[in-house]
């Protein structure tokens, strides 16, 4: 059975990552034309360019804070329901973020899959809620 705590965090982590993917494009805007004489250089030079990159690293900082947070909830929840629904909140959070952004939302299939992807993941939560579930120990 998922606890409150449980579903918030993989909300939380959901949130991190969905509303930083956005940012993160928007970060790394310029880094094509970063150009060296060779592959090693390039490398480099690209590094370079998002780790001394504000609008950049903050984003990707949260985003690895939203990583911490997932591994350490999965400690605690069942992978069965911890993956769908972080996963499908995570494109949410992206979508959403990415129209406040002034990126393309995708039409009227964008909001019919938001829908469906809302009544998937209530359904997950409800049979992950189900009492007559209850986990059986062997001994």
């Amino acid at each position: 059975m998922v606890s409150v705590v449980e579903l918030l965090s993989l909300v939380l982590v959901s949130m991190l990552w969905g509303c930083t993917n956005p940012l993160l494009k928007r970060g790394s805007r310029g880094i094509e034309t970063v150009a060296q004489p060779n592959r090693v250089a390039q490398v480099l030079a690209e590094l370079k360019f998002l780790l001394l990159n504000l609008s950049y690293i903050v984003p990707f900082l949260l985003n690895q804070s939203g990583s911490l947070v997932y591994y350490y909830t999965l400690s605690t929840t069942e992978l069965s329901l911890a993956v769908p629904v972080t996963n499908s909140l995570t494109f949410l959070c992206t979508l959403i973020t990415g129209k406040l952004l002034g990126e393309e939302f995708g039409g009227k299939y964008a909001v019919a899959g938001m829908f469906l992807t809302m009544a998937g993941i209530t359904l997950c939560v409800m049979s992950s809620m189900d009492p007559s579930k209850q986990s059986k120990t062997k001994v």
